[in-house]
């Protein structure tokens, strides 16, 4: 609204200026100025506000403006006098603003000739008005030559003022096509990381009722025997089952809340879609540690869909365990390969590397290296379980390392059965 009223004004004292930039084709008083185009420009801009208002204000101002040029610096000394030889403009302008709001031309926008010859139109109709208020004897109304004049000078004026609105627009279009481009990359990038956060989400419900199941398992099989202390630990271990299983329901509701706006429910996605998501995920992780770690994924041949969870399972442990292990800035290889009917996962990290002495450790539950800034450790659970996971499906986990010579590398081999989407 404040933008609207501002423009407005600008018109009002825009339209008196550009006025003065004129010459006289009649070699009488009436004047051929910028100060149509100008307002021409206007009332098409401002589609908000009455063509009559403009025009009823815009005639004063520029009727005003030149009689107090015409007192302060002209030969007319006179107000009365000033008057008398001004006020056919603002006829002018109150003609234009009429003739421009009964053809309706902001109406009209779409059909740029059609507003062009409306234009003209209007324009003609209102220099016939000034014309007529100006002229006693009507010659020049009746010479032919005059009209071809007056409706060259208002073709020209008209399609000028239609040539640069359009500009105008044009830029403006582009402008907010731009923006919105922009706009939907960023939903796009949005929906994206929802999507990834839903795939994580899920994968940590399918961990945690997996978890619920064993601990209550371990309920059952402590609880048959009655000694006291078996019976302490039966206890324990339904309240671990309890608490995981809140966190199950605490993902349930979640995981229905995303999955409601990603419509995605397989449990198989193209190996290339995992793959990035490991790496987006690790990056993040990487700046939440205050790590500046540049994280590289290569993919070599052709893979069919491959299962969500088991999927990132190895590799997002792989991939997180080398970002921890980097101290505060270094780089992370991901090397995905197919061989046959084999696929094969590479992660290499130029950090510390492993100690030839811990390299047959690394894999038994609890060892670790690795402390936070308090001095607690790590649980070692990491590589185990991805040890485990690797082992119940046939395949192979290896750790060296890097080339170079320092950092470290961590192979797993596959069967591509194992992971991958069976075709039916």
């Amino acid at each position: 609204m404040k933008e609207k009223w501002l423009t407005f004004m600008l018109m009002i004292v825009t339209v008196p200026i550009a006025g003065e930039l004129n010459f006289y084709p009649f070699q009488n008083d009436f004047r051929v100025s910028l100060g149509t185009p100008a307002f021409f420009l206007f009332l098409l801009w401002l589609r908000s506000v009455s063509p009559l208002v403009s025009g009823l204000l815009v005639g004063a101002a520029v009727t005003i403006f030149r009689m107090g040029l015409e007192t302060t610096l002209g030969p007319l000394r006179d107000w009365e006098a000033a008057f008398q030889h001004h006020y056919p403009v603002f006829f002018y302008y109150l003609t234009y603003a009429i003739v421009f709001s009964a053809v309706r031309m902001n109406r009209h926008h779409h059909r740029p000739l059609l507003l062009g010859v409306l234009g003209v139109t209007i324009e003609i109709a209102a220099t016939s008005v000034e014309l007529l208020l100006r002229s006693p004897a009507a010659a020049p109304l009746t010479a032919l030559a005059t009209w071809k004049q007056i409706a060259l000078i208002a073709f020209f004026r008209s399609f000028f003022v239609l040539g640069f609105f359009n500009l105008v627009k044009l830029r403006q279009s582009k402008a907010a096509e731009e923006q919105q481009r922009k706009e939907k990359e960023k939903m796009l990038v949005l929906i994206s990381e929802l999507y990834e956060e839903t795939i994580q989400l899920n994968k940590t419900l399918h961990n945690a009722e997996n978890i619920a199941q064993d601990s209550y398992r371990l309920y059952q099989s402590l609880k048959d025997n009655q000694h006291l202390l078996r019976e302490d630990l039966a206890q324990q271990a339904l309240r671990i089952a309890g608490q995981v299983h809140e966190i199950k329901k605490d993902n349930q509701r979640i995981y229905a809340g995303l999955s409601g706006l990603i419509s995605h429910e397989s449990e198989y996605l193209p190996l290339e879609e995992l793959a990035g998501i490991v790496l987006r995920s690790n990056r993040k992780y990487a700046r939440s540690l205050g790590k500046k770690i540049g994280l590289d994924l290569h993919m070599d041949g052709v893979f069919p869909p491959c299962h969500v969870y088991a999927t990132l399972s190895i590799l997002n442990n792989l991939v997180a365990n080398a970002v921890e292990a980097i101290k505060e800035t270094g780089s992370i290889r991901i090397v995905v390969k197919r061989d046959h009917n084999t696929v094969i996962f590479s992660v290499a990290d130029n950090g510390p590397g492993i100690a030839s002495k811990h390299v047959e450790k690394i894999f038994f539950p609890g060892f670790t290296t690795k402390y936070d800034k308090s001095g607690n450790a790590s649980t070692g659970i990491g590589l185990a379980y991805v040890k485990q996971e690797v082992e119940r499906m046939l395949g192979t986990i290896q750790a060296g390392p890097a080339g170079g010579g320092t950092g470290a590398v961590f192979t797993i081999t596959l069967p591509l059965d194992q992971i991958a989407k069976k075709v039916e």
